[in-house]
């Protein structure tokens, strides 16, 4: 029985990682400023021109700079190294940032609904040019937070919450711009609320697939793009492998994907098991990009370390017997 890990070398990688991590601090810190300066400004032209939905816009901003915080800590501890009894890292923070960004999402939404009931039993009048101006504001500056977070969302969960926020303000901003203009020129007073529940519904139903894929690698369930029984049925297409048995594929953060399984070979030799193994990792790699593997090997024979020549298996004393007589 042989055990044998495979993985990349985290040197080979870690100058790059660094860079990724201070380049993403960066775009993170930069929208929590813009974020900020705006989110005085709309909470104040909102209490103001008494619009709902630019104080429920302002609300979004609230929870954004809330959860962007959270995601430049996660992102803080990320880069922690893997040390004592954090044998995996710390990277798992970051999916726990996600979770938490669709979370507050989810309770935003909520809270933007039911703040519209109420002003619809209690309506109000509403400056549509001064919600105007804002709502043009805000669409400006999401739309330039947009373009500094969607390039690094690809492979990064937190990020892709973060952007997920971004992008629900961005809607927000549409949405009460066109409220602003049918108050301004028709004084349909009930566009406001109209707009709100939009707003809350589409950050309501955005926020769910970030949930859902955040209890997934919780869950350690097997990535959506790796089929587990495809994967066993590619290893099985080795002619040294007999069996494949206790397989196991979870995700560890949103770009370690983990494997382990017992194996059954038929290899002659230690050499031609080392071999079968090298091939496995990289035929997993290429074929599931799958770079932390562990597999446990079984042989069905009991290889030995180098092929013997047939004279040497004979037994020496009576050799010498025979050659005596």
């Amino acid at each position: 029985m042989l055990s044998l890990q495979w993985g990349e070398c985290a040197c080979a990688n870690s100058s790059e990682q660094i860079i990724k991590n201070q380049r993403n601090t960066k775009t993170l810190w930069i929208i929590v400023g813009l974020l900020t300066s705006f989110f005085i400004t709309e909470w104040s032209v909102g209490l103001w021109s008494q619009s709902l939905s630019l104080q429920a816009d302002a609300e979004h901003i609230l929870s954004d700079i809330t959860a962007l915080v959270i995601s430049l800590f996660a992102s803080f501890l990320a880069q922690r190294p893997a040390k004592k009894k954090a044998t995996f890292g710390h990277q798992r923070i970051e999916v726990l940032a996600a979770l938490l960004n669709g979370l507050i999402l989810i309770a935003i939404a909520t809270f933007i609904a039911w703040e519209a009931i109420q002003r619809w039993q209690s309506p109000a009048t509403i400056l549509g040019l001064p919600m105007l101006g804002i709502a043009v504001l805000g669409l400006i500056v999401n739309l330039f937070n947009i373009s500094l977070l969607h390039p690094y969302t690809h492979n990064n969960l937190n990020l892709r919450g973060a952007l997920l926020h971004v992008i629900a303000d961005t809607a927000s901003s549409l949405g009460v711009i066109l409220a602003a203009l049918v108050i301004h020129f028709w004084d349909w007073w009930w566009a406001d609320i109209a707009i709100s529940l939009v707003v809350a519904t589409f950050t309501g139903l955005s926020a769910l697939p970030l949930v859902q894929e955040s209890m997934k690698i919780f869950l350690e369930y097997a990535p959506e793009l790796i089929e587990p029984v495809e994967v066993e049925i590619s290893l099985k297409s080795f002619p040294d492998v007999i069996q494949v048995e206790k397989l196991h594929i979870w995700t560890i953060s949103s770009n370690q994907t983990m494997l382990c399984a017992n194996l059954t070979v038929e290899c002659a030799t230690i050499w031609e098991r080392d071999r079968l193994l090298s091939k496995l990792q990289n035929h997993l790699q290429t074929t599931f990009n799958i770079t932390e593997v562990t597999l446990q090997i079984t042989s069905c024979k009991n290889p030995s370390k180098i092929p013997i020549h047939p004279l040497f298996k004979q037994n020496i004393a009576l050799m010498l017997s025979a050659k005596t007589h």
